[in-house]
């Protein structure tokens, strides 16, 4: 399963694990009152864990490890690249056309 979200296409598992994290860990209600320090601590420590119920949970990262992970280096840099690297590199393709004789048309 995918989700488009902004301009990054991300892969979402059908079904999540448990996540096993060895930095912090926030409850859902301590994030929302102390949003700031959560968004300090993600810039400064690392990724944040936040729960509800001690179950569910997110991970809150800074912006730069988040282009990390949807990486824009796998999308070629031209389109010269993008042939270069294409799976049918070397593959013969017949491209000839039968000439266009036009069409008949009434003046």
């Amino acid at each position: 399963m995918s989700k488009r979200t902004g301009k990054h296409k991300l892969e979402v598992p059908a079904k999540t694990s448990t996540l096993k994290m060895s930095g912090p860990s926030w409850q859902l209600q301590t994030a929302k009152a102390r949003f700031s320090e959560v968004f300090r601590r993600t810039r400064t420590e690392g990724p944040q864990l936040i729960t509800r119920q001690g179950k569910e949970g997110v991970v809150m990262i800074s912006d730069e490890q988040y282009e990390r992970l949807v990486s824009r280096s796998h999308q070629p840099r031209s389109i010269v690249q993008f042939f270069r690297e294409s799976p049918l590199v070397g593959v013969e393709l017949n491209l000839e056309r039968d000439k266009d004789q036009g069409r008949n048309i009434e003046l």
